[in-house]
């Protein structure tokens, strides 16, 4: 295996991590806040997933800026 697969997969790998840990931390937040009678009656799913991509997003750039 060269450097460049290595690095490809070690890409990819942290891109599939990255997919699988916001699945979950969106997850418990929806059951969370839905549990506790905290979600708006007319948000679902994806109004949490949204806000919490907007928040991971929001915070990537920053970091670029910052660098």
């Amino acid at each position: 295996m060269n450097v460049e697969q290595h690095h490809s997969l070690q890409k990819g790998g942290k891109f599939l991590g990255f997919l699988l840990s916001y699945g979950i931390f969106t997850t418990i937040l929806f059951f969370i806040l839905l549990l506790t009678k905290k979600l708006p009656a007319l948000w679902g799913y994806y109004h949490i997933a949204a806000i919490t991509l907007g928040i991971t997003l929001l915070g990537i750039l920053l970091r670029k800026l910052l660098k």
